[in-house]
């Protein structure tokens, strides 16, 4: 009997709907054991995020200050862990962060194969490397990545992301798309279920190479890549600029944040449609070396 652990948080719902769909071909396999838990912040964040509460966390995703969360009840041993996760601000989620660095988690991934599961808008690069780091100071082995991504145009969901996390709306409007990943995609994501069932029968999870090649596990948008290495060099300089302003709720945090909002705002108005087109005239000019950056993101699962 292989076991396996799967482990996540959402604060929306859409990855937990994500991981039942991956998580229902191992439960109905008669010879895999799947323990499936909910990572716990001990003081929950909210959902929909009020507009303070949601940058007040800039900081502490960006530099992977992990908040304290429960422990969860589970073996010390598993053939595989799978764990979920969403990206904020770049960076993997804060709870799923604090849950890495507990003692638990020490335990649980030492010398284990992992499978990482992301939704979320469209960048995650930098926080899929930040959770390579975690991994491997768990010593555990990163062997696939699967990556859903919001519907519709990079450009629209600057719009349609922001307005779910802050209000609870994601549903379509004027002529922006439904936010969130397409309920089709979510549903096609059984067939990794499937695939990681077999392999645990033949034993394939113990050589820690990748068990999900050639079933589009993920795809990268080349385009995407400069964009999203310079959001994140702009990030950690604001995130220092708000931890000095002050602890997280306080007056002169939230006037820093105040003064980021506003700058962000601009950038996306300005700055980022500009970069995204002379990427994408300069692209044909870079293939080569786009392609090979393209290549290594898509590591270990690829195509």
């Amino acid at each position: 009997m292989k076991k396996v652990l799967v482990l996540y948080y959402s604060q929306s719902g859409q990855l937990k709907s994500v991981m039942d769909k991956i998580v229902a071909p191992l439960i109905q396999c008669g010879h895999v054991q799947c323990d499936y838990r909910n990572i716990e912040p001990q003081t929950p964040y909210p959902y929909p995020w009020p507009f303070y509460a949601f940058f007040n966390v800039f900081p502490e995703a960006v530099f992977l200050d992990g908040c304290p969360v429960e422990q969860v009840d589970a073996d010390k041993e598993y053939d595989l862990i799978i764990l979920g996760y969403t990206s904020w601000f770049l960076s993997p989620s804060i709870p799923v962060t604090g849950f890495l660095q507990s003692e638990q988690a020490k335990q649980l991934f030492k010398g284990k194969p992992v499978v990482t599961v992301i939704a979320c808008r469209d960048m995650w690069l930098i926080a899929q490397e930040k959770m390579k780091s975690l991994l491997t100071d768990l010593g555990a082995h990163l062997i696939d990545n699967v990556v859903l991504t919001d519907q519709g145009k990079s450009l629209y969901s600057f719009v349609t992301t922001p307005r779910w996390l802050l209000t609870g709306k994601k549903d379509a409007f004027w002529f922006f798309p439904r936010a969130g990943v397409h309920k089709n995609e979510i549903t096609a994501t059984s067939r990794f279920g499937d695939r990681l069932c077999n392999a645990l029968q033949n034993d394939e999870e113990r050589s820690n190479l990748p068990l999900l090649r050639n079933m589009a596990a993920v795809s990268v948008n080349g385009k995407l890549i400069a964009t999203e290495q310079i959001a994140h060099r702009s990030f950690l300089i604001w995130s220092k600029l708000i931890k000095k302003a002050g602890p997280q709720g306080s007056r002169g945090r939230n006037i820093v944040i105040t003064i980021y909002a506003f700058f962000l705002l601009t950038l996306i108005l300005t700055v980022v449609p500009l970069n995204m087109l002379i990427r994408k005239l300069i692209s044909p000019f870079r293939k080569k070396a786009l392609d090979k950056a393209v290549s290594y993101y898509e590591q270990p699962s690829g195509r």
